[in-house]
């Protein structure tokens, strides 16, 4: 699969096909713990994410199976076998239709676009260092795609279980899918959602995360656990600064004097090369 993770696309004995983050992945053995974590934050909060699991890889599945390496600068690494972590594909590789790009001509195919607005509050929440990824889905003759979110290892900084927020971070490369919004209630239910959870379903999302995928850090998965139920009351004013950036990303906010819509407007290289999206 695409991604510096480079997971691995694999079939498992319960019939489904599972995207693998491997313990010795290139960007961080916490990636997993992040993915895990996160993603069932999303699923409390009402989000439509993939079913994430443990997946187990044994030793003579990776002595016996060539492609289950990583392609690194200095030569190739084997996977290591163990508990990794898997997210459920989305749909059936070989029936039905997945993209993970649409044009902003399609925009208005993705039956559940408003949900961008609620991972937004998710990522805010989570201090996501990555930009938001999606992947589109639709099987048969359906004539709509629904978005799934993806890939979450790079919440809580990645690796670093840190909070260097920015009003950037996180947040999809396009503003066409924030055209709904016109204020805070384009995030309900999920904002109000993540607001009101009780610390107790925080820890209970990360209490089946295996200790290796964290390297036995306790005490870091406590605090980590702590400065979540600490950070909501953060997350609208977090937004609050993503609304205000350069990007401008909700035109038709209406909010007094910015009741009246505004077009949204990039310069000739488009979004990809806004010099704040990486900030």
């Amino acid at each position: 699969m695409r991604g510096g993770a480079q997971s691995h696309l694999m079939r498992a004995e319960d019939g489904y096909f599972y995207v693998v983050k491997f313990q010795n992945n290139p960007q961080h053995r916490r990636v997993l713990a992040n993915d895990f974590f996160a993603t069932r934050l999303a699923e409390r909060v009402g989000l439509p994410v993939p079913v994430v699991a443990i997946v187990e890889v044994d030793g003579w599945l990776v002595e016996h199976t060539t492609e289950l390496n990583f392609q690194l600068s200095n030569g190739t690494v084997p996977c290591q076998p163990g508990l990794q972590f898997g997210s459920r594909y989305v749909g059936d590789p070989l029936k039905g239709q997945v993209l993970d790009y649409l044009p902003e001509t399609m925009i208005s195919q993705i039956r559940n676009v408003e949900t961008f607005a609620g991972i937004l509050a998710l990522d805010k929440w989570t201090c996501n260092a990555d930009g938001r990824q999606a992947v589109f889905h639709k099987e048969g003759r359906q004539k709509k795609y629904e978005a799934k979110f993806i890939d979450q290892g790079y919440c809580f900084n990645a690796g670093e279980w840190s909070f260097p927020d920015a009003p950037l971070r996180g947040v999809f490369l396009r503003n066409d899918v924030y055209v709904g919004v016109t204020g805070w209630e384009s995030f309900e239910p999920w904002l109000t959602h993540l607001e009101e959870m009780p610390f107790s379903t925080i820890a209970a999302c990360a209490e089946d995360i295996p200790p290796e995928w964290y390297e036995h850090d306790e005490d870091g998965l406590s605090m980590l656990l702590q400065e979540l139920d600490k950070r909501r009351k953060r997350v609208r004013r977090l937004i609050e600064d993503f609304r205000r950036s350069s990007r401008m990303p909700f035109p038709n906010w209406r909010d007094g004097a910015e009741e009246r819509a505004v077009p949204i407007m990039w310069g000739a290289h488009g979004p990809e090369n806004d010099p704040e999206r990486w900030n």
